[in-house]
């Protein structure tokens, strides 16, 4: 921090005062970045497989720019801790050792970024921090979070489209994110739900309002506006590219074309927001306008140190905390797992083979899968996937982890909801239903179906949740019992009606739950 003041323009006081401030946040912010190394490594990561937060590489650049811009109004500052904010610096360390434990990338990454912004106030002091409050929240755009926005905007894109094709006059059967017109099949994919947009804008756009703005409320509308205009862009868009390819007889916007029209379209609307708000743009501040000199004084070097020590030390605890709390007895071999070949209730093991059927879940520790069939009824499929000692790449409860990966093409998901089963030993089980329809289909009415009935089981316990899923496996890491889990899917495929597959998967379930239970209770048992 020390490169950014000229001390030849201060008192003495005031220029060692920089010094020791400086060389204290310098040592802070490194043992931050050997602490919590693996977390920004992991960001990084993301950065270089995901086309929607490649942008992020540019974060930290503009954000040490847009610092170097206020080294003046730095330089009239007196640096002095804020030790109170050890509180926050505290809770912002727990939250990352809960995320850790609960293996959520966007709590671990967020909190991680956190402490070092937080860093500033709490070694220079609040009237510092203030003068670079803009850059240091910037930071933030470096975090990959965003991604659970993809299902529901492409639900959003689904619904426009569906919507503006239906005014145009042009008739339209839809089953989920697939929509068929007179001239042809489409569908909304992962790129068609903008996210992409939707974090560049917002990033350019919180850029540009704080440099062509003074005033709060300016920059706010500014930047809510560029958040909220690629999302009805990138739905005029989509319905754009659909005529194009309707009235063209699917000659244009197809492929390659698709992708071309989409950026094209978005760097247009994007340049005309911007151009409208260089319209109402205040000039640069003034002197007059310039922070006033702090009027802190300068402390004792050991009130710095103690504050800064002290820092660190919360900083390395989660890890130390981690490293205890990970049981070294987790570490044998891969999990055995299997599904019973016996079963109750009439149930037999099919033997004509599995269903060539399987979730899109990523890297589980060991899979398994059967299907069973009982007179009068459709056969019932079961699938498990087991998860131990989980990490970034491998989780139980995961947006990765899907019923139907969003790039598959031979089945659809049409309708979610939740069943609640009552077993036979007096529990209840609720399950997550997704309704699925076959897309290799040239009939629009009478199409295969399935079923699939999915929950999450952790040693125990039982739920349908994601969120109560990661927070149960968290609390049985924190007492030391590991983070076994397991996905537990059942599946019923008809083309007579969804009645008769949900009996079958409930009559199944009802029925052998139990057995099934057994086998992943051995499993966690040879940790």
């Amino acid at each position: 921090m020390t490169g950014l003041v000229s001390s030849a323009a201060m008192d003495p006081t005031h220029a060692a005062q920089w010094r020791r401030s400086g060389l204290a946040l310098a040592l802070l912010l490194a043992c931050i970045g050997v602490f919590f190394f693996d977390t920004f490594r992991s960001m990084e990561q993301i950065w270089s497989r995901s086309e929607t937060f490649a942008h992020a590489y540019v974060v930290p650049p503009i954000g040490l720019w847009l610092i170097w811009r206020q080294r003046t109004a730095l330089a009239r500052q007196m640096p002095a801790p804020t030790v109170w904010l050890l509180a926050p610096f505290l809770l912002l360390c727990a939250t990352w050792l809960v995320g850790q434990l609960a293996a959520v990338n966007a709590v671990t990454q967020l909190s991680a970024t956190g402490l070092v912004v937080l860093s500033v106030p709490l070694v220079l002091g609040w009237h510092t921090a203030k003068v670079i409050l803009f850059p240091l929240a910037f930071l933030f755009f470096a975090v990959p979070i965003g991604e659970f926005m993809i299902p529901p905007l492409m639900h959003a894109t689904a619904d426009f489209t569906v919507l503006a094709l239906r005014l145009s006059g042009i008739p339209v059967y839809r089953e989920g994110l697939q929509f068929v017109i007179p001239s042809g099949n489409w569908s909304v994919v992962e790129a068609c739900s903008g996210v992409r947009y939707l974090m560049a804008s917002f990033m350019v756009g919180s850029l540009f309002a704080y440099l062509n703005y003074r005033s709060w409320q300016r920059r706010t509308v500014f930047a809510l506006v560029s958040l909220a205009v690629p999302i009805v862009a990138n739905w005029v868009r989509a319905y754009m590219i659909v005529m194009l390819g309707h009235l063209s007889s699917n000659q244009l916007a197809v492929g390659a074309d698709h992708l071309l029209y989409g950026w094209v379209f978005f760097g247009v609307v994007v340049t005309a927001v911007f151009m409208l708000g260089a319209r109402w743009s205040e000039a640069p501040a003034g002197p007059q306008h310039a922070l006033p000199p702090s009027d802190v004084a300068a402390r004792p070097g050991w009130h710095l140190w103690c504050a800064t020590a002290l820092a660190i030390a919360a900083a390395a605890t989660p890890q130390q905390a981690l490293n205890r709390i990970d049981d070294p007895a987790t570490t044998a071999g891969p999990p055995q797992l299997s599904l019973p070949a016996e079963l109750q209730g009439g149930w037999r093991v099919d033997a004509s083979g599995d269903s060539a059927w399987k979730p899109a879940f990523r890297n589980p520790d060991a899979e398994a899968s059967r299907r069973y069939v009982h007179a009068g009824v459709p056969p019932v499929g079961a699938y498990l996937a087991y998860y131990r000692q989980q990490s970034e790449g491998r989780k139980l409860a995961s947006a990765e982890n899907q019923v139907v990966s969003l790039q598959d093409r031979n089945w659809n998901p049409v309708d979610t909801a939740t069943h609640t089963v009552a077993l036979e030993d007096g529990r209840e089980l609720k399950v997550l239903q997704t309704t699925l329809l076959r897309t290799d289909s040239s009939h629009l009415v009478d199409r295969r179906s399935m079923l699939v009935w999915q929950f999450y089981w952790l040693g125990g316990p039982v739920t349908s949740s994601d969120h109560v899923a990661k927070a149960i496996g968290a609390w049985q890491r924190l007492r030391g019992e590991g983070d076994d889990g397991a996905a537990v899917m059942l599946y019923a495929e008809d083309t007579t009606g969804q009645a008769t597959a949900a009996a079958a998967l409930h009559d199944f379930l009802r029925a052998n739950w139990g057995l099934i239970e057994q086998g992943l209770t051995r499993t966690r048992a040879t940790r």
